[in-house]
């Protein structure tokens, strides 16, 4: 259901467009608790017709609809009433993900008013990603900006790589590669390493016990690790 913009400015002038001429607009129906645990998409290619804006038109339903869920029939779909849990959606659909790559110019926007500035002082994905390589040893940027592993369940949200790599190639000096590199399984990625270090033979020696942060802090985090 959401999706990430290249042009923000003009999907937000297109979701102010009333009828047909709105290509964003959709309707969400919400779970009923009882037999549906899942939203839907009331319309699934009326939630489809942006593809026409761009080269996006080969993603499947699957790479532009997380997590909803569709009644099994017609006749599934007729013996509920849509009408009590349903609302649209335009903007919605592209400016939540917004918050991950800018997040302090983000626009709030209201139905038939103008948008207005979100106002929160953080940075983006790119910029974060930058501040965190220029915190290590100039030695090792090289290998961190050629090192970019994404995971997690909003990596799903479709080109969220190339976004991403279309953002950060301006902040990486040109004598850098940058190589992004996606997941199978974005979602688990985190709980697998997790997992295969608590596995690992050497996971006691890496851990900092709770005693030795009560006592020392986060400065014994850096002895163990940044030495």
């Amino acid at each position: 259901m959401l999706r990430r913009s290249y042009d923000v400015d003009r999907d937000l002038q297109l979701a102010r467009k009333l009828g047909l001429d709105n290509l964003f607009r959709c309707t969400y129906v919400l779970p009923d608790g009882v037999r549906h645990t899942k939203g839907f998409v009331k319309d699934p290619e009326a939630a489809h017709r942006y593809l026409n804006l761009t080269d996006e038109s080969h993603l499947t339903s699957g790479g532009t609809i997380i997590g909803v869920e569709k009644p099994e029939s017609a006749e599934d779909r007729k013996s509920i009433d849509l009408t009590i849990n349903e609302f649209d959606l335009t903007n919605e659909r592209f400016l939540v993900p917004e918050m991950i790559s800018r997040p302090a110019y983000l626009y709030i926007e209201v139905q038939f008013c103008e948008p207005s500035f979100s106002g929160m002082n953080q940075a983006g994905l790119a910029e974060c990603i930058v501040r965190a390589i220029n915190s290590c040893h100039p030695h090792l940027h090289h290998v961190l900006y050629e090192s970019i592993l994404l995971t997690g369940g909003s990596t799903l949200f479709p080109r969220f790589a190339e976004r991403l790599e279309r953002e950060l190639r301006p902040l990486v000096p040109d004598n850098y590669q940058v190589k992004i590199t996606t997941q199978q399984d974005p979602i688990l990625g985190v709980w697998r390493g997790g997992s295969l270090l608590a596995s690992s033979p050497d996971f006691k020696a890496t851990c900092v016990t709770k005693a030795e942060h009560e006592e020392l802090g986060s400065a014994r985090c850096g002895q163990r690790f940044l030495r």
